[in-house]
C-alpha cells in the first residue's frame, strides 16, 4: 500500500554543484527503482541551521514528496543516513494529514454561505432634474481645527513607608 510522505534532506554546503546533483538524482532513483513514485523534488537553497549540525551553520535543503510502502522508505531512510553528505534528514507521512484536510474542504464547500444570502442591495444614485447651475446642490467645505499636541503626564511617584 502507497502512502504519502515528506522526505526533507540537508546537505553538507561545501559540496559541489555536480555532485550535488548526481546525490538528488541518486535519492529519486532509489524511490522510483523501488517502486516508488516521486512526486515533487524541491531544492530550497542554502539556508542557515537553527544550531551547528556536525560542525556545519549552513546547509542545501530538498524536499522530496513520495508516494511508496515503509519498506521502500526504510530503505531510503538507511541510505540517508550512511551517506556522508548528508547531515540530516527527517520523514514525515502526509497521507492522513492530507485525508483530513481533504474532508475538512468538502465539508466547507457543501455548506451554504451566509453572506451570499443576505447581500445588500446596491444604493440609489440620486439625480438632479434640472440643469440649471442655480440647482445644482452646494458641497459644504468641512474647515477642521489645528490638533493641539498632546502631552504626556507623568504619574507622581509615592513612597511606601513601613
Amino acid at each position: 500500500m502507497n502512502r504519502t510522505y515528506e522526505v526533507m534532506y540537508i546537505v553538507r554546503p561545501d559540496i559541489e554543484e555536480t555532485d550535488f546533483e548526481k546525490l538528488v538524482d541518486g535519492f529519486n532513483a532509489v524511490v522510483t527503482n523501488g517502486g516508488g513514485e516521486v512526486k515533487t523534488t524541491e531544492k530550497m537553497g542554502r539556508r542557515r541551521l537553527a544550531y551547528v549540525v556536525r560542525k556545519f551553520q549552513d546547509g542545501q535543503f530538498v524536499l522530496l514528496t513520495i508516494a511508496a510502502d515503509g519498506k521502500l522508505v526504510a530503505e531510503l531512510e538507511r541510505r540517508l543516513r550512511v551517506t556522508e553528505q548528508v547531515i540530516k534528514f527527517i520523514t514525515v507521512r502526509t497521507d492522513e494529514e492530507n485525508k483530513r484536510l481533504a474532508k475538512i474542504k468538502a465539508h466547507r464547500d457543501s455548506r451554504k454561505k451566509v453572506s451570499a444570502e443576505h447581500a445588500p442591495a446596491p444604493p440609489v444614485a440620486a439625480t438632479v432634474t434640472e440643469s440649471t447651475p442655480e440647482a445644482a446642490p452646494e458641497v459644504a467645505t468641512v474647515q477642521t481645527e489645528e490638533a493641539t499636541p498632546v502631552v504626556p503626564v507623568q504619574a507622581e511617584e509615592t513612597a511606601v513607608t513601613a
